[in-house]
């Protein structure tokens, strides 16, 4: 049970222990006294006595009678001892002792309680623990206090494990106190109605407690209603309880649903139930278990005048939720606030009228079950004496959450076959088999494994088989095989026994776990205390007189909307479609934030983020601008257009709101953990006042802030609560006397227009216009989306620089679920990176060598260790990441990319993590072991801990740790250079042919042949800039004894020239694809000597396929490389340099000096086509014409910026920013933009859809045009019509300034 609901039943205790009419406990302050020793002999029961003196009688603490306690015939697993408390009492705490002067003992048992000596419950601890520790010795007197006292008559003892060396020896003590209650019992047609005195004034609490048990898994248990015909109806419907509101007559439609609460409510056994009303909240609780419920608003100042018990009794105005199904069973001490109703129903109050046959005691049918254990646990019976006629008729009921399981088989001698009824996808079949071949098979039934009773009836007589389940008809077969079944046949419900030898039974299907009980052969009901004492049948491994059922489900511990399911002895949770995975769906498939994504070698796009990881706080969709060194989160709202509002005589103030895309706690959380945050807010004015007025009243305000948001009277650019614009603030107004520009009330166009960057004004959500009725009024507005950057969570790191030392924080509480997720780096092979101890629990994390992390912890069930050993060393000083998750099911260690290790934790083990001691991080509380590095962005429950804060102030602790390009430099592509920051890195693109974040955008542009692009290098020494970023060797003064070129193309015209290099001494270099469509490399390095050619085997180069070349030469060895193709290796036989490069050239050479008539055609013919990525050596011509033109640069010619990478009628960045939500979010990679999330498995159908897509969006935007075409004309209509002949015009576009999301270095384009 979860630490809050375990704090809320001792206050629900304690609360009522004080209440004036509490009945239970008779009042003694200590509810701790000895209950067996006073008991008289006929009080003990058990199992077996290995003799007169080793009778149950003799089993009382320090007790030396007899032989010194109880022993059993036989020391096994099916014995028990059971004691009879003469009433029932409530019971705190079970001492246990050894036989006296043996070396019997017990070492472990488990606790068994019930009102009327049949239909045991097992009590179990808050950890859903079944066993409790017993002795050591025979002496040793061992207690042990319920954590939850337990109201019972009767106990049973139950030896698991005893002493190895002995056997089974016990004396034993109850401790407790005398309990007392007020109990009615109803029949099904019976009830109490109360009618309450009405209050002298509304209370905004009300509380009701009750008490009930039944067999029947249906029934209204209470219904309250008050004025204006509200009610609440508590009902009881498949074993679990839900509360409905209803009103009059409308509630034929069956009321309003607002909690499900509890599971196999229907088990006899006594169930508390708490309604308690805190206006404006409903809190139910059943048992251990609470929710909270938002009443609906006509309940906030509503009371009950009327309470029916066990039915519906009202005026006749409303139909009960469940029609003629009143509860039948018992219920025990009904509190209404302060009043006990039983106790006024016993003394005949005048409030209270009794409906129909209503006891005060409770009158409880015995109805013994049996539960199948495990794979091991089978019923043997015999046939009855009657089946010799021929007849065979069966009958039982059974309850599981199994899907498959045989509940009864048998053989048939004659026929050599058998009989199975069983189990399969939760329908119930019938098989009657031979060896080779099935003879007959019949199914009936659907979803039987709801952990509902089914009954279930097999009928055979001469030429008819039948079976039934729940009374319906089911399935019936005519057939001629009979069923000889005699006194002597033997059947088996649930399995077969273990003996390979059996020839009696033979089970090829599952065997059953789960209970059974009103079994009947031939109309006989079958006794099971007497298949308990060994007087009929046989069995292994069941629970006879009790149910053993647990619903695993409830409450669940699925999280984040993940569905539960379970078998017997396990629960799943389908985590489909929630944005969470693991066991318990508790960790987030999402990135915190784009800052996240950016260091996963994202780009630009549109990302879920999970700003709080495994928190409450749900997944959104935002857009991650990544263009910048900044990476932006942009958060879009329903209105960041340029909105006109004019002069409007009927109108006093113009409103406007705005919606954003995330919810409230999604930009809280967003604001809180960046850095930064601004948001545009452009005020265009013409007569239109902003702030100051002559009384100190704004004209004009704005909304803005956390929920609930704050009036803000100042603007863009100005200081929060400062009631100026920026203009004020730089003294620097049009009209001094004001603090606006917008205040001078000049008749021309100004603005007070700019950044809000006050984290808690954001964002702004409303704004109002006030000052618009003058005549000649006129405003515009703007409010941008809220853009934030700077992941305060992602780095903060610390760095620890002695061994001894460490950070400490408060107490980690991850009691069911446990997530840590942190990054690590260092240069050496051990020490914990977290420690968190209790008393006997603990957490730890820890790098044990070079290649192995270690998260090992323990819950009560024994230490457990979780290792991943990497392939890989740890101690390269990067960054490397680890995330542990600890649940109820299974516990989990991840260690970069590398596969998951994973531990299973033990069925119906400890499932608290109970710590009490400081959590200590980079060392141990011993100073011990302690890590050597950085630790950062540590985060336990999706909770970050500031490490920075805590390692200002803390000795041998360093805040922030540098260094990341080791880490994240292999992001930058393209000779992209890694640049180090304080958090963080950028890319460095001023040497790559490439931009974009990663430098992995490629700049392209369309060439005509008349095109050209010329870099001048006018000065020798150009060429030798950041030349140590180049390969060795390459550069000598001016001399170039190499080169390296790269670039791309796609042509479908040859001969084309691609790129000309020209030398101040004649000499040139040239890059081509001759009239053959093959690649030529032609060099001349001397005036004198004549042009060696280089030609590629490489074919058909101008196919209008995309083509990619890289060349490198080093003195006179050159390689080339087109696409994937093999390297070529060349060698020049002439002078291996040249001398004063003076220009490269791409396209058209207009100078053709100094060339040959055949080579100087060559060159005027230019390209057609496309050219990207050109890079030589260090200078990149064509992105310097396209992104940074000055006076080096001479552009002659047509030259468009496209996309050689894709086809013209493609936005090459579309993908980016399209909007595609993958139907497996669990199967995508989340650092991918949603496009990418389509499988390629499904590219035809996707194709298809896409060009249907295409299409519509086409219209639509063809359609949205004409739409605002028409709109603008219209405005523009209206706008003449209404301004006067002198007026000017409206000077600012509809456009917004700058687009809402922004494009990457303006290379990003949008549809």
């Amino acid at each position: 049970m979860p630490l809050g609901s375990k704090r809320l039943s001792g206050i629900i205790v304690l609360i009522a222990s004080l209440l004036p009419g509490f009945y239970g406990t008779d009042g003694e302050e200590q509810c701790d006294n000895p209950l067996v020793s006073s008991l008289p002999s006929s009080s003990f029961r058990s199992s077996s006595q290995l003799s007169n003196s080793h009778g149950p009688v003799f089993a009382k603490v320090n007790r030396r009678e007899g032989a010194g306690g109880w022993s059993p015939l036989f020391s096994d697993k099916y014995q028990w001892l059971e004691v009879d408390l003469g009433r029932r009492t409530q019971i705190t705490a079970v001492a246990t002792q050894g036989r006296y002067g043996s070396s019997d003992w017990l070492t472990a048992y488990l606790l068994m309680f019930s009102d009327t000596g049949h239909n045991w419950r097992q009590h179990r601890q808050e950890d859903s623990l079944g066993a409790y520790p017993g002795n050591s010795n025979a002496d040793t007197v061992v207690k042990y206090k319920l954590e939850q006292p337990v109201i019972a008559r009767y106990l049973r003892l139950i030896p698991l494990d005893w002493n190895p060396t002995g056997r089974i020896g016990l004396r034993l003590e109850i401790y407790g106190c005398r309990y007392t209650s007020d109990i009615a019992s109803f029949d099904g047609s019976s009830s109490l109605v109360y009618r309450l005195s009405i209050r002298p004034s509304w209370t905004a609490k009300e509380i009701i407690s009750v008490k009930f048990k039944t067999l029947k898994n249906s029934g209204t248990l209470l219904h309250a209603e008050g004025q204006r015909d509200h009610s609440l109806n508590l009902v009881l419907e498949k074993g679990k309880l839900l509360l409905y509101h209803q009103q009059g007559v409308s509630s034929s439609s069956g009321g309003q649903l607002l909690i499900s609460l509890g599971s196999l409510l229907d088990d006899q056994h006594w169930h508390h139930v708490k309604l308690e009303r805190l206006s404006p909240h409903l809190n139910l609780t059943v048992d251990k278990n609470t929710q909270q419920v938002q009443l609906p608003s006509e309940l906030n100042h509503w009371h009950i005048h009327t309470l029916s018990l066990a039915a519906v009794q009202s005026h006749g105005l409303q139909k009960p939720i469940l029609p003629n199904r009143n509860f039948h069973g018992c219920i025990e001490n009904l509190l209404y606030t302060d009043l006990n109703l039983i106790d006024l129903a016993k003394r005949n109050s005048p409030q209270v009228t009794a409906m129909g046959n209503v006891t005060f005691s409770c009158a409880e049918p015995v109805s013994v079950a049996v539960t199948f254990t495990d794979t091991h646990s089978f019923l043997q019976l015999p046939g009855p004496p009657s089946w010799t006629s021929g007849v065979v008729s069966i009958t039982l009921q059974f309850r599981t959450w199994n899907k498959a399981g045989v509940l009864l088989t048998f053989d048939l001698p004659l026929q050599n076959g058998s009989v199975f009824l069983y189990l399969s996808e939760a329908r119930l079949r019938l098989q009657i088999s031979q060896v080779d071949r099935t003879l007959l098979e019949l199914s009936t039934g659907s979803v039987l494994n709801d952990g509902q009773w089914h009954s279930v009836e097999l009928t055979s007589k001469q030429d008819h088989l039948s079976i039934t389940v729940d009374k319906d008809e089911g399935a019936t077969a005519h057939t001629n095989i009979p069923l000889p079944l005699t006194s002597d046949s033997q059947l088996f419900f649930g399995g077969c026994p273990a003996q390979r030898d059996s020839q009696e039974c033979k089970n090829p299907f599952n065997v059953f776990q789960g209970c059974m009980r009103l079994l009947t052969l031939d109309n006989q009901p079958v006794d099971f205390i007497k298949v308990q004492q060994r007087l009929l049948g046989n069995y292994s491994n069941l629970q006879i007189d009790m149910c053993g059922i647990i619903d695993r489900c409830s409450p669940s511990y699925c999280e984040h909307g993940g569905r539960c399911t379970q078998s017997w002895s396990t629960f799943h949770c389908n985590c489909t479609n929630t944005g969470y995975r693991g066991a318990t769906c508790h960790s987030s498939i999402y990135e915190q934030s784009c800052e996240m994504y950016k260091h996963k070698g994202s780009t630009s796009g549109f990302y879920h983020i999970d700003v709080d990881g495994s928190g409450p706080v749900k997944s959104q969709l935002v857009y991650c601008n990544m263009t910048e060194d900044k990476t932006w989160i942009v958060i879009q709202h329903n209105n960041t257009e340029l909105t006109r509002v004019q002069f409007s005589p009927e109108r006093s103030q113009h409103f406007a709101h705005f919606d954003y895309s995330s919810e409230e706690e999604q930009l809280a959380t967003i604001i809180s953990q960046s850095e930064y945050c601004e948001q545009e807010l452009f005020y265009h004015c013409r007569r239109s006042r902003l702030l100051n007025t002559p009384d100190g009243s704004p004209f004009s305000w704005w909304v803005g802030g956390p929920d609930p948001s704050q009036i803000q009277t100042y603007s863009s650019g100005a200081l929060s609560g400062s009631r100026q614009c920026a203009c004020g603030l730089q003294d620097n107004c049009l009209d001094s006397s004001y603090y606006c520009n917008c205040d001078a009330d000049y008749d021309q166009w100004t603005n007070d227009s700019g950044l809000l960057t006050h984290k808690g004004s954001l964002p702004v959500r409303s704004l109002v216009l006030g000052d618009i009725q003058q005549p000649g009024s006129e405003a515009a507005y703007r409010v941008g989306p809220l853009r934030c950057h700077g992941d305060k969570n992602y780095w903060n790191a610390a760095f620890f620089d002695k061994e001894t030392s460490y950070l400490h924080f408060p107490t980690f509480h991850g009691d069911l679920n446990a997530d840590i997720s942190f990054l690590f780096k260092t240069t050496f092979s051990s020490g914990v990176f977290l420690e968190n101890l209790g008393i006997n629990d603990f957490i730890r994390i820890e790098l044990s060598s070079s290649t192995e992390v270690i998260f090992s912890f323990d819950v009560g069930n024994g230490p457990l260790e979780v290792r991943v050993e990497t392939s890989l060393l740890l101690n390269d000083n990067r960054w490397h990441s680890v995330r542990a998750e600890r649940n109820v099911k299974e516990a989990s260690l991840r260690v970069d990319h590398f596969p998951a290790a994973t531990q299973e934790a033990p069925a119906d083990g400890h499932i608290h993590l109970q710590l009490n001691s400081q959590l200590f991080i980079g060392g141990t509380a011993s100073r011990q072991k302690g890590f050597l590095g950085c630790i950062r962005s540590l985060q336990l429950n999706g909770i970050t801990l500031d490490l920075e804060e805590r390692a200002k102030i803390t000795p041998g602790v360093q805040p922030g740790c540098p260094g990341h390009c080791s880490s994240y430099g292999t992001l930058c592509q393209n000779q992209g250079q890694c640049v180090e920051k304080t958090k963080g890195f950028s890319c460095d693109c001023s040497q790559s042919a490439y931009t974009g974040t990663f430098c992995h955008k490629e700049v392209s542009a369309s060439f005509e042949s008349t095109t050209s692009i010329t870099y001048i290098l006018k000065e020798p020494h150009e060429l030798s800039r950041n030349t140590s970023t180049l390969p060795s060797s390459i550069f000598s003064d001016v001399t170039l004894r190499g080169e390296n070129i790269s670039l791309s193309f796609r042509i479908i015209k040859s001969p084309a020239l691609l790129l000309y290099v020209s030398f101040f001494y004649r000499e040139y270099l040239i890059l081509l694809i001759n009239k053959d469509d093959e690649l030529e490399l032609r060099y001349k390095l001397h005036s004198s000597r004549d042009v060696e050619v280089l030609t590629s085997t490489v074919m058909d180069l101008a196919d209008g396929s995309l083509h990619t070349v890289t060349i490198h030469r080093n003195t006179d060895a050159v390689s080339v490389q087109i696409d994937q193709n093999a390297v070529e290796e060349f060698n020049l036989t002439s002078i291996v340099e040249f001398k004063s490069i003076k220009s490269l050239i791409l396209g058209r050479v207009q100078e053709s000096d100094g060339l040959d008539a055949e080579l100087a055609g060559l060159t005027s013919l230019g390209l057609t086509g496309c050219l990207s990525g050109v890079r030589f050596n260090s200078i990149c011509p064509l992105k310097a014409a396209l992104l940074n033109a000055d006076s080096h640069i001479i552009v002659t010619g047509p030259l468009v910026r496209s996309s050689c990478a894709f086809s013209s009628l493609v936005d090459p960045y579309a993908a980016e920013t399209t909007h595609s939500i993958s139907d497996q979010p669990d199967l995508v990679d989340p650092g991918q933009p949603l496009v990418n999330a389509i499988s390629n498995d499904s590219a035809l159908i996707a194709g298809m859809i896409a060009v249907v897509i295409f299409v519509t969006v086409t219209v639509l935007v063809f359609m949205a045009r004409f739409i605002c075409s028409r709109k603008e004309t219209y405005r523009n209509q209206e706008v003449k019509a209404t301004e006067p002949e002198d007026t000017r015009e409206f000077p600012f576009s509809s456009q917004a300034n700058s687009p809402s999301v922004p494009s990457e270095s303006q290379g990003e384009f949008f549809i």
